[in-house]
């Protein structure tokens, strides 16, 4: 990605993604009841990773609805677990595609230069979309915020499972809990040492989501022992042993 090695402009397209928003916000009226709890935990004046859990394709589409500014995302290049009539809508936002299984570093760069340029960023620290329940984050996120010192913002996304199939006469109730900032993170030591502090602080900012879910979300984060080993089929990320574009897998 070209862009990503030059001075990049922040923010991009500012007037249309403002447009996006308020768009956002009519079609989940139209389609839900929204409540939102914790807007006052929302940073001022600083760069910060926004992060929620990821059970479904509209995902990315709520953190549009509840910012009400430009913001930034990264992710998979690929949708596998989405309908196609809605793979557009992220090109149309403009994201910085991460190709999983490969390392994407003029995505992470972008990323970087976004955050330090105080920036605001959103990530889904599991990498996909393949369950419903928590799973173990990808190293990704912490590489972010210990680069940059970003703050990281959790966010829990309840009820966008219950949006699809639509229901005409009968809205889904969705919530929007946002949990307190985390950090920010440092790591100070190399290879071995250094991703497992980054694999500790990817639990952490997993086990902040954990808490803005409802406990049979939380999966590997779970009290629950039952919950915990039944997630643990789901722990294994498709991407270790595939490609971007190899993973094939049922819409959510």
């Amino acid at each position: 990605m070209p862009e990503a090695r030059l001075k990049l402009k922040y923010t991009r397209r500012r007037a249309f993604r403002t447009f996006l928003h308020l768009l956002s916000r009519l079609a989940f009226w139209l389609v839900a009841e929204v409540e939102i709890e914790g807007e006052e935990n929302i940073p001022k004046g600083e760069a910060f990773l926004v992060v929620g859990n990821h059970f479904s394709f509209i995902d990315p589409v709520c953190l549009v609805r509840i910012f009400s500014w430009p913001l930034d995302f990264v992710g998979g290049a690929e949708m596998p677990h989405a309908p196609n009539i809605v793979k557009f809508i992220p090109k149309l936002w403009g994201y910085y595609p991460l190709f999983r299984g490969t390392g994407s570093r003029d995505s992470l760069r972008a990323a970087e230069h976004i955050l330090s340029n105080g920036g605001i960023l959103g990530i889904f620290p599991e990498g996909g979309a393949w369950a419903e329940v928590l799973r173990p984050a990808r190293p990704g996120t912490a590489y972010l915020a210990t680069q940059t010192g970003a703050r990281i913002l959790p966010i829990g996304l309840v009820g966008l499972n219950d949006v699809f199939p639509m229901r005409w006469g009968k809205r889904a109730k969705i919530k929007f809990q946002i949990g307190e900032p985390i950090g920010p993170l440092t790591v100070d030591g190399r290879g071995r040492e250094r991703r497992q502090q980054l694999d500790a602080y990817g639990h952490l900012i997993m086990r902040k989501i954990a808490e803005l879910l409802p406990e049979e979300k939380r999966g590997s984060y779970s009290k629950n022992p039952e919950i915990r080993a039944a997630a643990m089929e789901f722990e294994a990320y498709p991407w270790d042993v595939k490609l971007e574009g190899e993973v094939v897998g049922e819409v959510h």
